[in-house]
């Protein structure tokens, strides 16, 4: 009925000539916006980040296809500030589990790079040469930093998922 006066006094403000919606179009149309049938549910985490794996560096890794795609998260990138130069590996550079790979520089610090995972370097996000403040505006997507072959499936398992990264986090504070 509500919505049968707000469309009244709209159509009001047009030429008579508009058709009116019958009081059947209406019903058909809450039919198809408001079906019972559709189970609802709720999700506060976001389908990109369950993929997610951290460390305790606060690195996080990506695995597609036997490559991982890795980056610094959302609480790093945070603490660091805004983010003005990105010191990152040459493609072809092999990587140990944690090992040192480059450097963040911010207005307030540098911050060193480690690597998740065993592997090698396939590509680096180039983006960040120009723009660096990727890392601070998305830090998930395009800020990216590098992507890597994953040597050892294995060393994901001792990895951090989100849940347990976000009591990780908690546990600093």
């Amino acid at each position: 009925m509500a919505m049968r006066v707000a469309l009244r006094c709209i159509s009001a403000n047009f030429s008579p000539k508009l058709p009116r919606l019958s009081r059947p179009t209406q019903l058909a149309a809450n039919r198809l916006l408001w079906r019972t049938d559709i189970p609802r549910t709720l999700s506060t985490a976001s389908r990109l980040s369950t993929a997610l794996k951290f460390t305790d560096k606060h690195e996080w890794v990506r695995v597609e296809g036997g490559v991982g795609t890795v980056g610094i998260s959302s609480f790093a990138q945070e603490a660091l500030g805004d983010v003005v130069y990105c010191g990152l590996p040459e493609v072809g550079q092999k990587l140990e589990q944690l090992e040192e790979f480059g450097a963040l520089e911010s207005v307030k610090a540098a911050s060193e790079l480690y690597s998740p995972l065993t592997g090698e370097v396939t590509e680096i996000n180039t983006e960040l040469s120009d723009n660096p403040g990727l890392v601070n505006k998305a830090c998930y997507e395009g800020g990216w930093l590098i992507k890597m072959t994953i040597e050892n499936p294995g060393e994901l398992d001792g990895l951090m998922d989100e849940a347990s990264y976000d009591k990780f986090i908690k546990s600093l504070e």
